[in-house]
């Protein structure tokens, strides 16, 4: 009789919540639509053509998925390779995100791409060792297992496995460097993607600084995304950190922002660099260029002076309040590349179709609700209390 039971309120109050009934619907509709994808083609879901081969799946859930992932090198980095170990309390979020950012850039890939069983083929079968996607596709396998090894002190911990995590942590230093030699190498091998095209993409974006402007803008991509981050995470999971942690964070904050302000004049500069060499400032002019305007003054200008003011002023809120905008200017920028300025002067532009827009908005849920689960169980925020020293 018990075991038939309806359930009783206070379980309706646990999971009868809008977050939960949202994130079951896009889950639904996007599970259904998967399907099709893979039961009945691109074409049923998508808006994709022979013009525009790439369209939403990969401008956003594979390029700004890499950028915003960035994260994971730069805290990294911070704290092992430059010795600034005030940096740590943000370091296993940040190496966390970096690493389910790049898992399901995969996942994205595998339902754009289509044939998961083809997956191995570029670590283990095909070496088209002079393909550009060849080199993205081992840059993205090696730097999963790195952030896995980065990250894999805190499930051991979890698991209470110390002789694993003692090992798994002297490889600590040397995991980082490799993260940040495989970073530097596909963020910018990204931007050498579009190098191909150079009568496809406008000319305003098109420059032979791509490679570089992809790997400078990944900086200031993983800078915010971290201060974002750090942000959302001390606001939603606050019974994991410790009383002190408020005050220290924003003083940590306020160190990214400063240092992405000081990345940010650096890269604004570095795009009329690419303007010159092109000589392409008539086109500014053009409706075109009034949105490159937009993008270079409005998310990497006005960014850096607010960031830099917020800094100097020690006003937390201001800098968190931008790197959610820089965050959106990242965004905007890899769009722009891979889509917007892509086929630019097509007579048929290319338009997400809903069901792309689905499928991004479920892998994005799925992303957030297994960093949540993680959170709530393992040790990211706070440090295991067997393992303090040792955090």
């Amino acid at each position: 009789m018990n075991r038939l039971a309806l359930p009783s309120p206070l379980f309706k109050r646990e999971w009868l919540t809008p977050f939960n009934v949202i994130t079951a619907a896009i889950l639904a509709v996007g599970f259904i639509i998967v399907v099709m994808r893979f039961t009945m083609g691109l074409g049923t879901v998508t808006n994709l053509s022979n013009p525009y081969p790439w369209g939403l799946w990969i401008g956003f859930d594979v390029l700004c998925g890499v950028a915003l992932a960035a994260g994971g090198y730069i805290l990294a980095s911070t704290v092992y390779l430059f010795g600034l170990k005030q940096y740590r309390p943000l370091l296993r979020p940040a190496i966390l995100t970096g690493f389910l950012g790049y898992f399901f850039v995969v996942v994205a890939l595998l339902v754009d791409l289509g044939r998961p069983w083809r997956l191995p083929y570029p670590v283990f079968y095909s070496y088209g060792v002079s393909s550009v996607m060849f080199l993205v596709a081992w840059h993205v396998f090696l730097y999963l297992t790195v952030q896995f090894i980065e990250f894999s002190p805190a499930v051991f911990e979890w698991l209470n496995w110390k002789k694993l995590r003692a090992w798994v942590a002297k490889l600590t230093v040397a995991a980082t460097i490799a993260g940040l030699i495989l970073s530097t190498l596909h963020q910018s091998a990204l931007g050498a993607l579009f190098l191909l095209a150079p009568t496809k993409l406008h000319p305003l974006w098109y420059t032979p600084l791509l490679p570089v402007f992809f790997f400078v803008s990944s900086i200031i991509a993983g800078l915010t995304m971290v201060v974002f981050e750090a942000s959302v995470s001390h606001r939603v999971f606050k019974d994991q950190l410790e009383p002190h942690h408020a005050t220290q964070i924003n003083d940590l904050i306020l160190g990214l922002g400063k240092a992405a302000s000081i990345v940010l004049f650096a890269y604004f500069w570095l795009k009329w660099v690419g303007v010159a060499r092109g000589h392409n400032w008539d086109l500014l002019a053009t409706p075109m260029g009034l949105w490159f305007l937009v993008e270079v003054f409005g998310f990497v200008l006005v960014p850096c002076f607010l960031l830099a003011w917020g800094s100097r002023t020690r006003n937390a809120g201001l800098v968190r309040a931008t790197a959610l905008v820089t965050v959106v200017g990242i965004i905007v920028n890899r769009l722009n590349v891979s889509v917007i300025a892509f086929r630019w002067n097509y007579e048929q532009p290319y338009w997400p179709h809903w069901m792309e827009l689905v499928v991004t908005a479920s892998i994005v849920t799925v992303g957030i609700l297994t960093f949540r689960w993680i959170v709530k169980r393992m040790p990211v925020l706070r440090p295991h209390p067997d393992f303090e020293g040792l955090y």
